[in-house]
């Protein structure tokens, strides 16, 4: 049997709730696949702040740091709003991700068949989609130095370095390497000095891979390809704001972010989540959509640990729900023959994983 230790953050809002279905069926394809997760829990966000008086406390890296894989919930709310801004729940998660080395954000968007109906676009634009958003995570506009703000000015800058764009690229085309063999660089280099080193790099790393195809789009434009054409797209490489940005408005060709996982990687670990927020309006409810942390978990599954055959039970389990045409909340008005709760869907994939032939 094989054992892997995963850290479990959980967080605010709805994200322990998720994080419990994603668990159960981890243990549901563990018990097929004989594998064995050790979980260790670990706060991050307003939970730790009110705990410990830090929304990142030095336990929680030192637990990520020592474990395989890191599943992780949401984090933020309302309530810590009005907190000095390094004490914020965001602050923390920026934090983390520093600190974990994390630099790259992989962020697929597919659309399942079933939910065709479900984008706001025509089905004959989504039907089909499939498509990786590779985001530089812990560099750009988000950490540049010097930042700041007066009375009367604010200011943040974009600073990217040759090493940073490197690594970045070298993730994008090996990912393009197993998929259609094509990257569309998103930059603005017309008017950025960064964007232009940008693109200098991406293109000095695309020779190692020749048989990948390299193309550029400015981003303001990338936006309105994404809602035009997105088939037009492989995977899509680009910077920390842009990427933020491109990927959940990619997210809603599949008519609900509470489908769409992400992973953020680095040397050191990867950390696994969905891509959608705390949502505290609906915590507690039993309304939340899981799929996309469950679906996390199977790129945890597939990215961290290799275990290919269990990551495939989970896709098997969540497509054969949606097939079968169970639903909660959020895409209830698409082709619904029963609307579940949380713990109802986590369940009903769970199982369908369980019994998975492949």
């Amino acid at each position: 049997m094989k054992s892997y230790n995963i850290a479990l953050i959980k967080g605010d809002g709805i994200g322990p709730e998720i994080v419990d279905e994603a668990v159960k069926v981890l243990d549901a394809v563990a018990a097929c696949e004989n594998l064995e997760f050790n979980y260790q829990e670990a706060l991050m966000g307003g939970c730790a702040y009110d705990v410990t008086g830090d929304p990142l406390p030095q336990e929680t890296i030192d637990t990520s740091l020592a474990s395989d894989a890191v599943l992780f919930g949401a984090i933020g709310g309302t309530k810590w709003d009005t907190l000095p801004r390094e004490k914020r729940p965001e602050s923390g998660l920026l934090r983390f991700r520093k600190e974990l080395g994390v630099f790259a954000n992989l962020r697929p968007a597919s659309v399942y068949d079933e939910l065709v109906n479900a984008s706001s676009l025509k089905p004959e634009i989504v039907k089909g989609v499939d498509l990786m958003v590779v985001r530089e995570l812990i560099g750009g506009i988000y950490f540049g130095e010097p930042k700041g703000r007066d009375e009367n000015r604010g200011w943040n800058t974009m600073v990217y370095t040759r090493p940073e764009i490197e690594r970045i690229a070298h993730v994008a085309f090996k990912i393009a390497m197993d998929r259609s063999k094509k990257v569309c660089s998103v930059d603005k280099a017309n008017v950025l000095d960064v964007s232009q080193l940008w693109r200098e790099v991406v293109e000095e790393v695309a020779k190692e891979y020749p048989e990948v195809e390299l193309s550029h789009m400015y981003v303001d434009n990338a936006a309105m390809q994404l809602i035009r054409d997105p088939k037009q797209f492989d995977v899509i490489l680009t910077g920390n704001i842009f990427g933020d940005i491109l990927s959940d408005e990619a997210s809603m060709l599949s008519g609900s972010i509470g489908l769409l996982p992400s992973a953020s990687v680095g040397a050191k670990i990867g950390v696994y989540e969905p891509i959608h927020g705390s949502a505290p309006d609906i915590a507690g409810q039993g309304i939340a959509n899981p799929i996309a942390t469950i679906a996390s978990a199977s790129m945890m599954l597939r990215f961290a640990l290799g275990e290919h055959k269990a990551a495939d039970r989970i896709d098997y389990g969540i497509k054969q729900a949606l097939a079968e045409g169970y639903r909660t909340k959020d895409i209830a008005g698409f082709d619904a023959k029963e609307v579940c709760s949380t713990s109802e869907m986590g369940s009903i994939i769970a199982n369908f994983a369980a019994k998975c032939k492949r």
